[in-house]
């Protein structure tokens, strides 16, 4: 029988949310504002994650999902090019063969027609929300709103991307497409090497090392409890309801409503509670460096043939990101991918040249892919308090105030903001 000296912890009721990343931090804001005890739980000790090292933009821009029309085509070209930026470990794993024939069965006209209006709206909402933000708490984090450049290296593409601004404006989105001169006035420094670019001027750029660490401290500050190195084993649950989680240091934690925003790991935590959440771990790279002298990049772009995201950051910081690696939960670095970022640059910007950083300066993350490159957003079916808040795939940072908010209104039983049925937790059941 166990003394009250070492009886097992209990913690009273709550809002509960597993995962300290950009998604859980951004629910725990929105859940406290409306005078909710709030715990966040995390398997690690917070220093690092997906939400850190990625590019820092809010892109209202990619209103098209990952599963398009010629994707796999693609994919397949790539996978025998080790410096490409998209490749998927060849591995005999049921979850991944399920994964790739719900991928294959997305990438539909029609599919991508549903999708573009509700990615749209939630990227607005979430744009939204970044400027409110910004102006409540102070912009510390180097939110700025000067646009984001998709730069075409070929005339083909450049053609491609301009049908992709015209469905643009039809949807609300301003987008401009620009010639080598009115690039070249935007971009003095660098000139960039290319046959044209379209502009988005409504997409945004921040630091994210700056913004996690502003709302760790302020949710810290507005009694939000943090949990660090405490992963969850198993969960109580009866008639419809989780009860409570049990964590390996023998806590067991009462729940009111219980949040899953753990990124690639939601996956395995939903598995324990017998639900199918089909998502595969699509692993990125970046290195941040010094801007160079007389050479200063302006304007966040994108690499469009390489699929190279270029951010200038706060402190004359500029970082350079890429690569989607299917390939297993693992932050092993593959230097050839990096190689691959590295290289692309001077392909556009001739007179910009980096050389491939050492390894320790690589930061790698795994950004959480639904299959059909839609996140997960919902109350599931099985728990009536159980809401999932996951598979953002790269647009996590971008998303996520909008995603937090959603969040806050399910829990309050509240109309939410956007239409969030494309967004079932349990859609592939």
């Amino acid at each position: 029988m166990a003394t009250k000296a070492n009886a097992p912890q209990v913690i009273a009721p709550q809002v509960v949310i597993i995962g300290s990343g950009i998604i859980g931090l951004y629910s725990a804001y929105y859940l406290q504002q409306k005078g909710h005890k709030v715990t966040i739980i995390e398997r690690t000790d917070g220093a690092d994650g997906c939400s850190y090292g990625n590019a820092g933009m809010i892109v209202p821009s990619h209103f098209i999902p990952l599963a398009v029309p010629g994707m796999i085509e693609k994919g397949i070209r790539w996978m025998f090019n080790s410096e490409s930026p998209f490749y998927v470990k060849p591995r005999l794993n049921w979850d991944l063969i399920s994964w790739g024939l719900k991928f294959s069965k997305a990438a539909n006209a029609k599919q991508v027609e549903k999708a573009m209006p509700a990615l749209r709206d939630i990227s607005l909402l979430a744009k939204k929300l970044y400027q409110d933000f910004a102006k409540d708490e102070k912009n510390d984090f180097s939110f700025e709103e000067k646009g984001l450049m998709m730069l075409c290296k070929t005339e083909h593409n450049f053609h491609e991307e301009a049908e992709v601004a015209e469905t643009a404006n039809k949807l609300g989105i301003e987008a401009r497409v620009l010639d080598r001169a009115a690039l070249n006035q935007l971009e003095p420094e660098v000139k960039p090497d290319v046959a044209g670019a379209v502009y988005y001027p409504g997409d945004a750029s921040l630091y994210p090392n700056a913004l996690v660490k502003k709302l760790k401290d302020l949710l810290q500050k507005q009694g939000v409890e943090f949990l660090y190195n405490t992963e969850v084993i198993a969960f109580e649950s009866e008639n419809g309801t989780i009860k409570s989680i049990k964590t390996q240091s023998d806590k067991t934690i009462a729940v009111g409503e219980l949040i899953i925003a753990t990124g690639s790991w939601s996956q395995t935590l939903a598995k324990q509670l017998n639900i199918n959440l089909p998502m595969q771990a699509g692993k990125g790279y970046s290195t941040t460096l010094q801007q160079q002298k007389g050479k200063k990049l302006n304007i966040p772009s994108i690499l469009l043939e390489a699929r190279v995201a270029i951010t200038p950051m706060a402190d004359n910081l500029i970082r350079f990101g890429g690569t989607m690696e299917i390939g297993g939960i693992n932050q092993d670095i593959n230097m050839n991918r990096v190689r691959g970022i590295i290289k692309a640059v001077p392909e556009f910007f001739p007179d910009y040249s980096i050389e491939v950083p050492k390894q320790e300066k690589v930061w790698s993350g795994l950004r959480p892919c639904s299959p059909d490159g839609l996140p997960y957003i919902g109350r599931t079916k099985k728990y009536k308090n159980l809401i999932i808040a996951s598979g953002h795939a790269m647009m996590g940072l971008s998303l996520a105030p909008g995603t937090g908010k959603l969040v806050q209104e399910i829990v309050d039983n509240e109309q939410t903001s956007i239409d969030i049925s494309l967004y079932k937790p349990e859609r592939y059941d």
